[in-house]
This record gives C-alpha cells, sequence and structure tokens, in this order.
C-alpha cells in the first residue's frame, strides 16, 4: 500500500495532467455533436473488428454444430423436395412484404447482448454497404430490431430486448394496434402496450409489425399472444408476446431499407410547421 502512495505523489502531476485532459476530452465530446459522432463511428469500427475476430473463433468453436444443423437442414429441404404432396413454399430475402431485392441487406451478427436492459447487437456491415441509421432489421422468423449507429464496415443495431425500444404492432386479425417494448425480464417475451379493450384477443393470436411504422413494411411477424392483462386505472390491454426468433442466437439477418421513410418525416415536419 505504501508502494501506491509513493507511485502517487511520484508522478502526481502527470496524473493530474492525465485526469484534467480526459475531463476536457469528455466535455468536448458533450457539447459538439460532431465530435460525438467521431467517437462514436470510431469506437463502432474498433468494437466490431474486435466482435469479428472473437466471431471468427467461436464459428470455428462450434463447427460440429453448425455441420449437424446443415445436414438436418438439408434433409428437411430434401424431403419438400421429393414429396409431391407437399405445397410447402420456403420463404426468400427477395419476398418479404413486397420488399424488392435491392432493398434488402444481407448481414451477419457477430456480436448479440441479451443480459442487460439496453441491449445491442453488432453486425459486419457499415455505411459502406448501404446501411443508415433507423432501417429495420429482421430474419427469415420475425424482426430484430433497428440500425443505431454505424460506421464504414459495420453497424449496431437497437435489439427489441432493449428497453429504450418502442416499435408499431398490431393484432395480425384486426387493425388494432399498439406500441412493442420490452420490460427487461424474459428474453422470450416483448411486451404489446396501449391495445384497446375493444380489441378480441386470444391466447396463440399473432403479433405483426404495424401499418404506422416508417421503419419496417406492415406484416412482418413478431410472435403470439401468451398473456393478455388490462393496464391499471386504464381502458387498455399489456399483452405478453413470446416471440418466434430465439433472440439469444441469432445469425444472418435482413437489413430493410426505407424509400419512404425520409418522405413521411419531411411530410410530417411540414404540417407541424404549418
Amino acid at each position: 500500500m505504501q508502494q501506491i502512495f509513493n507511485f502517487i505523489i511520484r508522478n502526481s502531476n502527470r496524473l493530474l495532467f492525465l485526469l484534467l485532459l480526459g475531463i476536457s476530452l469528455a466535455l468536448t465530446i458533450q457539447s459538439h455533436s460532431f465530435h460525438r459522432s467521431k467517437v462514436i463511428s470510431s469506437a463502432n469500427f474498433l468494437s466490431g473488428g474486435v466482435y469479428e475476430k472473437i466471431n471468427h473463433v467461436n464459428e470455428y468453436l462450434n463447427l460440429r454444430t453448425e455441420n449437424d444443423e446443415l445436414v438436418l437442414e438439408n434433409a428437411r429441404l430434401k424431403s419438400l423436395l421429393f414429396n409431391k404432396e407437399d405445397t410447402t413454399k420456403i420463404p426468400l430475402a427477395d419476398s418479404v412484404k413486397g420488399v424488392k431485392p435491392a432493398d434488402i441487406i444481407v448481414s451477419k451478427v457477430i456480436h448479440n447482448s441479451y443480459n442487460t436492459h439496453e441491449n445491442y447487437i453488432t453486425l459486419n456491415s457499415g455505411s459502406n454497404d448501404g446501411i443508415k441509421q433507423d432501417m429495420g432489421v429482421i430474419n427469415s422468423l420475425g424482426i430484430i430490431g433497428v440500425i443505431d449507429n454505424t460506421s464504414p464496415r459495420y453497424s449496431t443495431v437497437v435489439s427489441i430486448l432493449n428497453m429504450k425500444s418502442h416499435i408499431n404492432a398490431k393484432l395480425k386479425k384486426s387493425n388494432h394496434f399498439g406500441s412493442l417494448t420490452w420490460n427487461g425480464k424474459s428474453t422470450g417475451f416483448v411486451q404489446l402496450e396501449d391495445v384497446p379493450r375493444l380489441a378480441s384477443i386470444r391466447k396463440g393470436d399473432t403479433i405483426v409489425t404495424g401499418g404506422q411504422s416508417v421503419i419496417f413494411p406492415e406484416g412482418i411477424n413478431i410472435g403470439t399472444v401468451n398473456n393478455i392483462y388490462v393496464k391499471t386505472g386504464t381502458s387498455y390491454y399489456v399483452i405478453d408476446v413470446k416471440l418466434f426468433n430465439d433472440m439469444t442466437n441469432l445469425g444472418h439477418v435482413y437489413v430493410i431499407k426505407s424509400k419512404d421513410r425520409e418522405e413521411l418525416i419531411n411530410l410530417e415536419k411540414k404540417k407541424k410547421d404549418e
């Protein structure tokens, strides 16, 4: 302990300089949006590179599991191919609710957090690939989240398992909609809030993205109704939604470009300014 005190005394000037330098940099970043955006972009680039290296190691260690999954998938595809009575169609990326192939960017999850209240996902695609902030991210089973920040080669996604996430969603069988949130408890469930009690809801009903979203196309799968509660003191339901996706096990995803988003935002902004 005495050696630690002696070290601090001997280097007090240098330590004070570093402390003041850190404070000044933090104040500069917080008060200037340009500097803040550059720091975020650089952090995405550095963390993205690290996550990608870790992901390569994990992929190598999990080759046996992935090979087993490929064998099962090949068996399923062959059974569909040779079973003439089976008319099941395998959904393709370019058939997502009318979204054109040119408006879909295929990417891969290289880091995925799901054990905090504000979870984020890192993709190995960025602004060089055409990814921008506020683009929707989905996979073959349903929605994943919304693009938060980008660097040239990487991007971060606000997961639907993030307590700050709010996404317009509705009952598939009707136009009753609400706001999709997460209460921070289970990775397998999210909550659909502010659904009017006039809505007819049953356990097992499908929940999809709503028509009021400028991020996701209408009708993208989310999950099924698991439990229904009445919000205290209101005439609205809170619905526990069991996700189609296993948010703890994500691979390739699709980033959806929204050509109409900027037009809608500008239109609404113009309306407010009038």
